[in-house]
């Protein structure tokens, strides 16, 4: 993995610091029950940074006429690689992670005081972890106690992670690289849970064919915990049970994307269990699959975050009064927000080494404006739950297109290619007919 992009960003981060410091910790393993660990995920601000993926490691950013960037890390010990592996110990990490200097993380708190000491400003993510809080808390104390011999503390604390958002959202060359990487990946998984399927099956099955074709093609996790939703189930936007078995006749809504050197790729497919699609599920589908091309249309540089929102909404909300859901004319019902019973969540996130990636949505009152190597999903949906006044033949139709995409000079790019209209998903499905 080359360190180019790593150092580029730290430039730009190193730059906008002035005469001040940041410090940047990555995440502590988590234990999931007694002494057995959670897998280790870095956090997502060191990574971008760094690229450095063991625990216990702590990226120091010195601004100013000479500016550093140092590592601090777990040393070498050979004991311990005995029972879990490899470590880079700070000379190894300091050649292979291009920093100017590593030293053993035992330091850190004896070393900061020092950095800190005359100092304009600190900067750092305050409130997101009360023990890291007291950490700094310390150093700086440690820095007011010397006031007397001349040193002086920084006077201003700034938002180390507002400035880290306003930079991941546009992504870089090597950042695009891998989130395509993730998306074909994805792409794959939901194309084998599609041939995989026939009625029967339960819906943790296909999970576990998402996972086989993630992991087999090199991803190092799902992104996130995937939702395999069989009929009705599809109409619980966070259904994650995955338990139950998928019935002949029935959809199932699959939510499942996965992760590429940290970067998520997030896509949503929705298809008949049994490879074809009846009448009533069809009319819905076509009218999602409408709804995000608008979305996808109006995806361009330029334009305001909610633009392809705004664009899905009057597509889905025609498509409602076509279907007999809703009634009116069309502006009165978007005015009013009627549509909001069967569509209930905005069409797109940001996406990137999180799944809802870094980054504001509105700077003031305004939406932000996409501009290009931002990257974001397009996903919307139509999800009928039964009630009185809605007609017999589409209770419990959930149905939810996602796919990814990159804000270009001109428009945009959808990177993720897995099935999508009716006759891609029943092809691939032509086995059960």
């Amino acid at each position: 993995m080359t360190q180019d992009p790593f150092r580029a960003r730290r430039q730009r981060l190193l730059q906008a610091l002035g005469n001040g410091v940041a410090v940047v910790p990555t995440a502590p393993e988590r234990v999931r029950n007694r002494d057995t660990h959670h897998p280790y995920r870095f956090d997502s601000y060191f990574w971008y940074l760094t690229g450095f993926p063991e625990p216990d490691a702590v990226l120091v950013l010195v601004g100013g006429a000479e500016p550093q960037s140092l590592l601090f890390c777990r040393e070498k010990n050979e004991e311990r690689e005995i029972w879990d592996g490899f470590r880079y110990g700070p000379e190894v990490a300091r050649e292979a992670f291009g920093v100017d200097a590593a030293y053993p993380i035992g330091e850190l708190d004896g070393r900061l005081a020092e950095l800190l000491a005359d100092r304009d400003s600190l900067w750092h993510s305050l409130g997101h972890d009360s023990d890291w809080d007291a950490r700094i808390a310390g150093a700086l104390n440690a820095v007011r106690a010397q006031s007397r011999a001349g040193k002086r503390a920084p006077a201003e604390i700034r938002d180390l992670r507002a400035a880290l958002d306003r930079q991941r959202l546009v992504k870089d060359a090597h950042e695009l690289d891998c989130m395509q990487r993730a998306a074909d990946i994805a792409a794959a998984g939901h194309a084998r849970a599609m041939a995989r399927c026939r009625p029967g099956l339960a819906e943790y099955e296909l999970e576990a064919e998402l996972t086989y074709e993630f992991r087999r093609r090199g991803a190092s996790s799902h992104a996130y915990p995937p939702i395999v939703a069989g009929g009705a189930n599809a109409c619980v936007l966070h259904y994650v049970e995955n338990d139950k078995l998928l019935a002949d006749g029935a959809l199932v809504l699959i939510d499942a994307g996965c992760e590429v050197e940290g970067y998520a790729s997030d896509i949503t497919r929705t298809f008949p269990v049994n490879g074809r699609f009846s009448a009533a599920q069809r009319d819905v589908y076509e009218i999602v699959l409408a709804a995000q091309a608008a979305a996808i249309d109006a995806t361009r540089p330029g334009v305001a975050f909610m633009a392809p929102h705004d664009a899905a909404v009057r597509v889905l909300t025609r498509g409602m009064v076509d279907l007999g859901l809703l009634k009116g004319d069309v502006d009165t019902l978007v005015e009013g927000k009627a549509y909001t019973r069967f569509y209930m969540h905005r069409t797109g996130h940001w996406l990137g080494l999180d799944v809802h990636d870094a980054g504001e949505y509105k700077e003031g009152d305004n939406w932000v404006t996409l501009q290009p190597g931002m990257t974001l999903t397009v996903e919307p949906g139509l999800y009928i739950r039964p009630g009185d006044d809605v007609p017999a033949h589409l209770h419990g139709i959930g149905i939810r297109i996602e796919d990814d995409v990159a804000v270009t000079a001109d428009g945009c790019r959808v990177y993720t290619t897995a099935p999508r209209t009716v006759a891609e998903i029943e092809a691939v499905m032509e086995h059960l007919s």
